[in-house]
């Protein structure tokens, strides 16, 4: 645990979040190129919001590959994904939001930007938490398995919000694709919109998308409870002193720290607790 003082969490979880960006959008020649990676490793999944899209991208985003399920003629249970899901979140939870999602790195990085006051939360909070799941009901679920264009299922979350695949894919590819840039539009407009608004949010409230838009997030919130990764918390070696609470981005007390659907396992409460109460490991409440 002093180790982790020592070292300071937060610079190793940027760290982190950097070397599973670079390895898991690595692959070189699509950027130089314009063209999308389609090898063998792109049938498999990465836990983070990676876009399939993204000429670096050496694996599958979970969600595209729901939707991709979803968008099928006849509508079937998509096991492998869904198998997916239950793998990693009841091991990580929302440890993948805070340490392997390549879009959640963009936006820590575009917090540090010392401009404005920063803020934690949006006003009405406690109702646009829950705009997550929405999304994920209204776009990936709905969206996915009934929204047509030209008798053809769409991905809807993909096709109208991610800002992921906006700045990782689209972005990328027209810059080097002359083929794609004869073919922008007003939708592509759109999604650029949705991505700069974001990134501008980004900047003054922590993590917008991640809080109140990720359907990832939504997804692997709902094993943040019994997931194997916690943030355990000793109670009988709390003062409750809240220093936990001022350095949580989230916004949450001592009791509510792992256990909450947003938490994302950040370890910025570790390293603020005086009394080291707090510590990566199985939690039993």
């Amino acid at each position: 645990m002093k180790q982790h003082k020592r070292f300071g969490i937060d610079k190793l979880r940027l760290g982190a979040q950097t070397l599973y960006t670079i390895l898991t959008n690595g692959y070189l020649y699509g950027y130089l190129n314009g063209k999308i990676y389609q090898g063998k490793l792109k049938y498999a999944c990465v836990p983070g919001l990676n876009c399939y899209s993204c000429p670096g991208a050496v694996g599958s985003c979970p969600l595209g590959a729901l939707q991709a399920a979803l968008n099928e003629r006849n509508i079937t249970v998509p096991f492998a994904v869904l198998g997916f899901f239950f793998i990693f979140g009841s091991v990580l939870g929302r440890f993948v939001c805070g340490w392997l999602c390549p879009f959640g790195w963009v936006q820590d990085l575009l917090h540090k930007i010392p401009f404005f006051r920063k803020r934690k939360k949006l006003p009405l909070h406690h109702v646009l938490k829950y705009l997550k799941y929405v999304v994920l009901v209204g776009l990936v679920l709905i969206g996915s398995a009934f929204l047509f264009a030209g008798f053809v299922k769409i991905p809807a979350f993909c096709k109208f919000l991610c800002p992921s695949g906006t700045l990782f894919g689209a972005i990328p590819l027209l810059s080097t694709n002359d083929a794609l840039q004869s073919q922008i539009g007003g939708l592509f407009f759109w999604k650029l919109g949705v991505m700069l608004a974001i990134m501008l949010l980004s900047v003054k409230v922590y993590r917008p998308f991640c809080q109140y838009l990720c359907p990832l997030g939504a997804i692997y919130g709902w094993f943040n409870r019994f997931s194997l990764v916690q943030v355990q918390w000793q109670q009988d070696k709390c003062t409750l002193c809240m220093a936990c609470k001022r350095a949580c981005p989230m916004d949450l007390e001592p009791k509510e720290i792992s256990v909450s659907t947003e938490c994302i396992r950040c370890g910025k409460c570790i390293d603020a607790c005086p009394q080291d109460c707090l510590h990566l490991g199985r939690q039993n409440r």
